[in-house]
């Protein structure tokens, strides 16, 4: 093992241990789980709260003891084709993977944060755990223990997990999306407010996946001009 690989497996060794500590402080404080030797253990996270246009996507993912995967960890510190391949690894291993969607025409209805516990609890409907841990959202009454964690992804393997899983099936959607609407490039700013991205919006105005209370502003400002 080379010194890469072998920063890699302490740093999955410490988001493992993280995950095994949340489940037996469960275990002695919740008489839910009286009697119970381990816990189901998922994580949640999300991709696309931030974006001017595109859904919102969740994923829910429980991961094994073994084998573990050295280049889990946050999505953010992960290059796109490094994403990328995780992403396979996760799939091919994991106990349980769910992905939930809220379009932008459903953010704009009933607001992101609630568009995002939406797509959570589709991402938790189809995993069965004992114990949620969450990327920082409360409140979504899923069937289990529910643990939101600040900075969950830097901390959690499953979290982690699941924040590579969002990550990469958004991408998926938004360079699909690119096809549809090449004007925008959805392929290389993933919907997020890039200056090229805003003036594209300024200049061919909004298509129907863009978020329209995120881009009032910029709209407003090319009317203006």
């Amino acid at each position: 093992m080379n010194k890469t690989e072998q920063r890699r497996f302490e740093r999955v060794q410490n988001l493992m241990a993280f995950d095994k500590a949340q489940a037996a402080q469960q275990l002695l404080l919740n008489p839910d789980f009286a009697g119970m030797l381990s816990l189901n253990v998922a994580g949640m996270d999300e991709a696309g709260r931030g974006p001017l246009a595109g859904p919102v996507v969740a994923a829910c993912v429980i991961m094994p003891e073994t084998p573990a995967l050295l280049w889990v960890d946050d999505s953010k510190k992960l290059s796109e084709s490094r994403r990328e391949l995780v992403y396979e690894e996760i799939i091919g291993c994991a106990a349980g993977v769910g992905v939930g969607l809220v379009s932008a025409a459903e953010i704009d209805r009933i607001n992101i944060l609630e568009a995002t516990r939406k797509a959570m609890r589709q991402a938790a409907s189809m995993v069965t755990a004992d114990l949620y841990l969450i990327d920082a959202v409360t409140g979504l009454g899923l069937n289990g223990m529910e643990n939101a964690v600040i900075k969950g992804d830097a901390l959690s393997y499953s979290i982690a997990a699941a924040s590579i899983v969002a990550k990469v099936t958004r991408d998926r959607l938004m360079r699909e999306l690119d096809a549809k609407y090449p004007q925008y490039s959805f392929a290389a700013n993933k919907g997020y407010g890039t200056a090229a991205h805003i003036d594209a919006l300024r200049s061919w105005g909004p298509c129907p996946e863009h978020r329209r209370t995120f881009i009032t502003h910029f709209v407003e400002a090319a009317s203006d001009a």
